[in-house]
């Protein structure tokens, strides 16, 4: 029995770094898999003369009107500047609705005073349960401006009460802090136009990119700069890498679980029949698009949930270790909460590819894959002490951490410059380049932590959310400096 436990401790480490090994060469692979999916996407659609069909849009009688839903719990600092920017967007037919979820700072005064806005006596049809509405207010500058003062009851509440306000059957979400490009909205829609008297395509996300650093006047990108703060730009990367590797090779098969709530557009009657935003996770925008596709596979229909790469919105990224721990945790947290919620979708055949391949990619690569780096980081310390040939399976992993996070991300970096060029410097793709190297040496591993961090306390139930000051995009440019 002594040799059987004795042997066991001393193959342990070895079936141990095997076993991290093979796990980061799969994971490899399958990013492998996806970069490839991404540039025959992107390939595909620069072949395209964008701007000539796009502007071709906006002549058609069919174009979808659109409700744009904007949240705003204490958004004082930036809450201007987003609203000029959707007064600003190139889109035939829209409503802009503010919904100022019981802020305790001035988010609801700034909007009455500079907007001009007056109480006015509005119907709601209430389709969704929320918080109590204490009144609505309508800009006398643009008859199309709504705000909504509400009871606060969190994120989602406040946008099933934007959901009930609304008048249009599309709706697009968008954070109170962020900014979109004039044609984006544009753009986001197209998949929805085009899938014509179907409605095939029932919710599109488009990009979303960090403004740190740029200039931003009026609620429009006068010009874009890249951060100086090591944080801001390791996100900028990191951004680069979920939107334009992850999401673009998923949706071309219909398998995208997660669209940004800071921009997204919905069929709002699909939203409606599948309960609207849920109240009970910190996740609400991934579990319901996870919810609507479990909605049209129980009912059998051919519907899609797409991503967009080329329309953009600017949001705020945290500039302190502090807030971006939050961030993160908050995240990881609302992916364990949907992926756990729909579980009994995992593997099966009748969600289709959304079942069989992107669930099990969620939970073995998304949620658990930090838990796995977090024991390889452990195993590249324990090496450190013991040597020989715990050292060289260390060094082997590790060099699959810097494949898997700074050669794909400068592989990102690289698609940027190719292909959506938002960063016109050549200075700044140069320098997110030689960021993305450092990334498996000290940003990931943070991030790592964050995440194993976040599961914990999602077991403990702890709902906290985790709030973020703002500063205002508006002076990002001068605060980067």
């Amino acid at each position: 029995m002594m040799n059987v436990i004795t042997n066991l401790i001393t193959y342990l480490p070895y079936f141990f770094a095997w076993f991290l090994l093979i796990y980061m060469g799969l994971v490899v692979l399958v990013y492998t898999g996806m970069l490839l999916l991404s540039i025959v996407q992107l390939k595909k659609e620069q072949r395209l003369n964008k701007q000539e069909v796009y502007d071709d849009y906006l002549e058609l009688t069919y174009t979808k009107p659109v409700s744009i839903l904007v949240p705003a719990y204490n958004e004082e600092a930036g809450i201007i500047e987003t609203v000029r920017s959707l007064l600003s967007l190139k889109y035939p037919q829209t409503e802009i609705v503010v919904i100022n979820d019981g802020s305790k700072d001035q988010t609801l005064n700034v909007m009455i005073e500079h907007f001009q806005m007056v109480k006015i006596g509005k119907v709601v049809r209430k389709q969704i349960e929320t918080e109590p509405i204490k009144a609505v207010y309508q800009s006398t500058i643009f008859p199309h401006l709504l705000l909504v003062d509400k009871s606060n009851g969190g994120k989602a509440d406040a946008l099933n009460a934007g959901l009930n306000i609304s008048k249009y059957p599309y709706f697009c979400s968008i954070d109170g802090d962020s900014i979109l490009e004039t044609d984006a909205l544009l753009k986001v829609m197209k998949p929805i136009v085009t899938s014509g008297d179907e409605r095939e395509v029932i919710a599109s996300g488009g990009n979303v990119r960090i403004a740190n650093g740029s200039d931003i006047q009026m609620g429009s990108v006068l010009s874009i700069r890249l951060a100086k703060n090591p944080l801001v730009v390791m996100q900028v990367i990191e951004y680069l890498r979920a939107f334009l590797m992850g999401r673009i090779g998923l949706s071309r098969y219909n398998m995208v679980l997660i669209i940004s709530g800071a921009f997204s557009v919905f069929a709002k009657k699909w939203v409606i029949e599948a309960g609207g935003y849920s109240t009970n996770t910190v996740g609400e925008d991934m579990e319901l698009v996870v919810r609507l596709h479990r909605l049209v596979k129980d009912r059998k229909l051919k519907k899609r949930v797409t991503f967009v790469a080329d329309p953009v919105c600017w949001t705020e990224a945290p500039e302190s270790l502090t807030y971006l721990q939050r961030q993160r945790s908050r995240w990881h947290r609302g992916l364990l909460e949907s992926l756990w919620l729909h579980r009994g979708m995992t593997f099966n055949p009748k969600y289709g590819t959304v079942g069989t391949v992107a669930f099990p990619y969620f939970w073995m690569i998304e949620l658990f894959g930090p838990v796995i780096e977090f024991m390889g980081y452990l195993y590249i310390v324990f090496a450190l002490f013991f040597g020989g040939i715990y050292l060289e399976f260390a060094i082997a992993l590790f060099l699959l951490f810097v494949l898997y996070g700074s050669v794909f991300s400068m592989t990102a970096v690289v698609l940027e410059g190719w292909s959506l060029k938002r960063y016109p410097k050549i200075s700044d793709v140069v320098r997110l380049m030689i960021f993305s190297l450092f990334e498996a040496v000290w940003y990931r591993p943070l991030t790592v932590l964050w995440r194993c961090g976040a599961i914990i306390q999602t077991l403990f139930r702890s709902q906290a959310w985790g709030e973020m000051t703002r500063k205002g995009l508006a002076k990002t440019g001068q605060r980067a400096s």
